[in-house]
């Protein structure tokens, strides 16, 4: 893993190895798996885990928007997480939820979160221990640090992204951004109309991962955005669908390759796609 510009993306090898620590009612070490919904892991998962429903315990259920500072310091306290906690971060869809999850504890501060490499599929093909038992730990003291906005952008932030040229990364699939589809099949249609911020590149969030759901290496991600890379020394936005896949994209520039300008645009197309007036492209990039 020392090839990428931060130590934030664990081995499956190195979670079984201290799944001691996170089954301990000691603080230290947090085993966390975010799924859409707790289905997955009801039916099996890495022992002392906790499953968060990534639809009801990590979105304000309102404003469809981050949780608030309160809510995020109540979730972690409840399931036994404190400020000093090593928290590791795992999922299915090839850590969707989970990297969306990461960048949200980014924005409140945590100072120890990573990643599991592959997800949960990767634990689960390739044998690793499951259990159906929940975890249960000693409730503790959380404090969120203040929201850090450098990595996260808002609508208006976007639509001054396009006029200044700041690159746009379009991680969905080239039938979405095309605007042939509103949403990958079998998933909720969440916006009137369909296409692309202009501008915007689109570069899958399944380009940035092998087959196994592990994360490429540190050159082939270099390599994947260089464009991106050379065209975005100010910022460089991410976004998809709902926010999850675009964190992926945060995840591989922002923390993998140290391309600290990156935000993640969370709103996406769900807010973009509805928006009364606001610009957007259809077909293939130009």
């Amino acid at each position: 893993m020392s090839d990428y510009a931060k130590d934030v993306l664990v081995s499956a090898d190195w979670v079984e190895e201290h799944l001691d620590e996170f089954q301990s009612d000691d603080d230290e070490y947090r085993l966390v798996e975010v799924d859409v919904d707790t289905e997955a892991y009801d039916s099996g998962h890495a022992p002392g885990a906790i499953g968060f429903n990534w639809e009801t315990q990590l979105q304000d259920q309102t404003r469809r928007d981050l949780l608030t500072t309160e809510d995020f310091e109540d979730l972690n306290a409840s399931h036994g997480i404190s400020n000093d906690s090593t928290v590791v971060i795992y999922g299915d869809s090839s850590n969707w939820f989970a990297a969306y999850t990461y960048w949200q504890y980014k924005y409140y501060g945590h100072d120890d979160v990573r990643l599991m490499d592959g997800g949960r599929e990767y634990w689960v093909d390739n044998d690793y221990p499951t259990t159906d038992e929940e975890p249960s730990f000693p409730e503790t003291e959380y404090e969120a640090a203040e929201p850090d906005e450098s990595i996260r952008a808002y609508r208006e932030q976007v639509d001054a992204a396009i006029d200044a040229g700041v690159p746009l990364v379009d991680v969905r699939s080239p039938e979405e951004f095309r605007g042939e589809i509103l949403a990958p099949p079998g998933l909720q249609e969440t916006a009137q109309r369909g296409g692309h911020i202009p501008g915007a590149s689109n570069i899958s969030w399944a380009s940035t991962v092998n087959e196994d759901g592990t994360f490429k290496t540190a050159d082939e991600l270099q390599e994947l955005y260089e464009g991106v890379i050379d065209a975005g020394d100010d910022e460089i936005v991410a976004y998809c669908r709902i926010g999850e896949r675009s964190s992926i994209a945060w995840f591989a520039l922002h923390e993998l390759l140290g391309q600290d300008q990156t935000v993640n645009y969370d709103g996406s197309w769900t807010e973009w796609g509805n928006l009364v007036g606001a610009p957007v492209e259809t077909g293939d990039a130009e």
